[in-house]
């Protein structure tokens, strides 16, 4: 088996954008966990993943710089 390692060289700016996607994806998983954490306390039944994939649209609409991150990743 291969593995390869590609090293990046972003710009400034690259950077920027790379960093600031890195935090949506960031609070975006640790808000779902925590909605999942707090539905299993409340009600002892977690969330779905698919509960909370069908309300991404949603958040979109919420929060506007989220619309900026690519669908799949999110």
């Amino acid at each position: 088996m291969r593995a390869f390692k590609y090293r990046l060289y972003p710009t400034k700016a690259q950077a920027n954008t790379l960093s600031d996607h890195l935090r949506l994806h960031r609070e975006l998983y640790n808000a779902g966990l925590q909605e999942r954490r707090d539905a299993y306390r409340k009600r002892g039944k977690s969330v779905t993943a698919y509960d909370q994939i069908t309300s991404l649209p949603e958040v979109k609409q919420g929060r506007p710089e989220f619309k900026e991150l690519n669908a799949q990743s999110l």
